[in-house]
């Protein structure tokens, strides 16, 4: 927002004269909700004039902890950035009277344009060189999300919740299950309620393969950016919505050793400048995407799985591919071509954990998939069958030190995401990733005492 958006803020002020306060929310590298909280009356001056924010915000680990090697802390004076409200992210917060919200992106030094290091930026990028291909992506994001009770197990455990009607805890589960969600019907209606307070376009929840997990799913959208606007967001009510029914929400990619991880489903297509699916008019577009996301797939892993805890998902018949594949309507592969009509012929890319940032996962499928389209690439031979049972060595680096490195090492991520991007996240998250395996854990005095 710019002095030109002023009466956005005035009409929601004479709209909602209850509100006293506004959360501004700049998403970091991780996707994690930084910022700061105004009173109401300051909101004009924000929007007119911007938000001053340290471009270090970007350099902090998920324990908001300053990794140094970014660059982006001491180095350069932890000096401030501006920061500017996203357009139309004005919003009331149903869960918090009295206060609204409003997403930010920073802006580099000239302010001229977004900072480097904003998640925001790194897509903003390859829309623009979509933009210039005369093709236009259109997004719909799913998330998988896992239901806890706030207190832990006998063994400290998390533990799936006590269901509110039976008032029995969840031990089993039925994939498709209407009566799990009578059960958690409250939590539903609230959930879809303030997804629409909010402006996120929740479109449907289903009951998933393991107790107490869930999907979302968000309708399509060709602006792309709002798409992954309303994916944080999405997160964020459901956090809230679950404390407000007494349990714990978790995005973790593998909450439970036994059970399924959540995932973090990413459905594009491409549309030409008459809103023609570009992947209908052009055949080989989308065998060029596909090639293009494969071979780039173990680069970007880093990105789709960000942390620990993210590899712990990738375990054979749990619903998540080990190896750069595809089919026609086939789960068991990291890319589907979903069943449909043609107009909505589309990728279902399923490799992102729930733990991913949107902004990065998205603009990584971009990149790849325009990687894809110049090298006239070709894709191997779709998968049938059971692609899990795939053998071989062609498979992704299934731990974190090895994705990294290939994140590291990749010329195609530093010539489409920008070198001083990929410098940034790979020194983030080797920091984290090195302070991780420097911890002792419980189990290791289990076991090795």
């Amino acid at each position: 927002m710019t002095a030109e958006d002023l009466p956005e803020a005035e009409r929601f002020m004479a709209l909602h004269p209850e509100v006293n306060s506004v959360d501004l929310i700049l998403f970091d590298t991780n996707g994690k909700e930084r910022g700061k909280r105004i009173p109401i009356s300051m909101l004009p001056k924000v929007v007119k004039h911007g938000l001053a924010l340290p471009g270090s915000v970007f350099a902090l680990d998920i324990k908001g902890e300053t990794i140094e090697e970014t660059g982006l802390g001491f180095e350069q004076g932890d000096s401030d950035n501006l920061c500017r409200l996203v357009p139309g992210s004005l919003r009331l917060i149903p869960w918090k009277e009295g206060v609204a919200q409003a997403v930010l992106t920073m802006l580099n030094d000239e302010q001229d344009a977004l900072f480097f290091a904003d998640p925001r930026r790194v897509l903003v990028d390859q829309l623009c060189a979509m933009s210039e291909r005369e093709l236009k992506p259109c997004v719909a994001i799913e998330y998988e999300f896992y239901l806890q009770d706030v207190e832990p197990d006998d063994l400290g455990q998390p533990q799936p919740p006590i269901m509110p009607l039976s008032q029995e805890r969840m031990t089993q589960t039925q994939v498709y299950s209407l009566d799990e969600l009578d059960e958690f019907q409250r939590f539903i209606d609230d959930v879809i309620a303030a997804c629409e307070v909010q402006g996120v376009p929740a479109s449907n929840i289903i009951a998933e393969y393991a107790p107490g997990q869930f999907e979302i799913n968000l309708r399509h959208s060709v602006d792309v950016m709002q798409a992954c606007d309303q994916a944080v967001l999405m997160k964020r009510v459901v956090r809230s919505i679950a404390k407000q029914h007494g349990f714990v929400a978790n995005f973790m990619a593998k909450p439970y050793t036994e059970h399924s991880g959540n995932g973090c489903h990413v459905h594009i297509s491409l549309f030409d400048n008459e809103d023609q699916n570009a992947f209908v008019k052009q055949p080989q577009l989308l065998q060029q995407s596909l090639a293009g996301i494969l071979q780039q797939m173990p680069e970007t892993l880093a990105l789709l799985a960000p942390n620990a805890n993210s590899y712990r998902r990738f375990q054979p018949d749990m619903f998540v591919s080990l190896w750069p594949n595809w089919g026609w309507d086939n789960r068991t592969t990291a890319l589907r071509i979903p069943s449909d009509s043609e107009q909505n012929l589309r990728i279902e890319h399923r490799l992102a954990g729930a733990d991913c940032n949107p902004y990065l996962v998205v603009a990584a499928i971009l990149a790849t998939l325009q990687e894809g389209i110049d090298e006239q690439l070709t894709p191997p031979e779709a998968i049938d069958g059971n692609a899990y049972e795939m053998e071989g060595e062609n498979h992704l680096p299934l731990s974190w030190p090895q994705s990294l490195e290939r994140f590291q090492a990749s010329d195609v991520l530093i010539k489409r995401l920008g070198s001083d991007y990929c410098h940034t996240y790979y020194e983030n998250k080797r920091a984290e990733q090195l302070a991780f395996d420097a911890q002792v854990t419980p189990l290791e005095y289990l076991w090795y005492r």
